[in-house]
């Protein structure tokens, strides 16, 4: 599962570089991203990429209200072609919900440890997500978004048994295609980041709480 995250960068420059996209929705740097938050995502309408901003927490179309995201942060890879909340949605909404780390909480006699987890070069990357557009009965409309997740890599199997899916930087075209004929191509991307590209280490468990945000969160103990 993927239940926390950081976004450590201003997020600009990153995505007119990494992610071919020119503007963006405000953002500073966020260090403790939590469900029903609004997170960064990136799509792709009539062969233009967009950045948006998404609630965290994916609010399928027959939903009566929005409290069922909470229940929808994540999608298991194995499932995402087959289950009603997700199907259409991985055939035409995919998306990448930007990040530069996610933490785990390890088992230890003590309790439960935080664990970050980065990419070697520290780069801002993009989970494979989806996303949805949701009318409140009230009439506002939401964009809400969910996060992939597939069997835990070596690395993060010793502290979880799964992990969010990270799509290269290579194969974000493909992933963000809604091409039916690539389907299979892109499922075929809902696999576990190669552990020797990551590092993690021990963190605060200042993380415990959605209301701390900042750095110190991600400093090693």
């Amino acid at each position: 599962m993927c239940g926390r995250f950081a976004l450590e960068v201003h997020i600009q420059l990153k995505l007119y570089e990494d992610f071919e996209i020119s503007s963006t929705p405000p953002a500073t740097p966020r260090y403790n991203i939590a469900p029903s938050q609004q997170v960064i995502g990136v799509r792709d309408v009539e062969g233009q990429r967009e950045a948006v901003e998404f609630r965290w927490g994916l609010i399928p179309v027959w939903a009566k209200d929005m409290t069922i995201g909470y229940k929808m942060i994540n999608a298991r890879a194995e499932t995402i072609r087959e289950k009603p909340s997700f199907k259409q949605a991985f055939n035409k909404r995919p998306c990448l919900i930007l990040a530069s780390g996610f933490y785990e909480w390890q088992k230890t006699p003590s309790g439960k440890q935080p664990i970050y987890f980065h990419l070697k070069d520290r780069e801002v990357f993009g989970f494979a997500g989806l996303w949805e557009k949701w009318r409140s009965p009230e009439g506002k409309m939401i964009e809400s978004c969910t996060i992939i997740t597939t069997k835990a890599n070596e690395m993060v199997s010793g502290v979880h048994e799964r992990m969010p899916v990270i799509v290269g930087r290579s194969d974000h075209a493909m992933w963000l295609s809604d091409d039916e004929r690539r389907q299979d191509e892109r499922y075929e991307l809902l696999r576990p980041y190669p552990a020797g590209e990551m590092e993690c280490y021990r963190v605060s468990t200042l993380v415990n709480s959605p209301k701390n945000d900042s750095s110190d969160l991600i400093q090693p103990l």
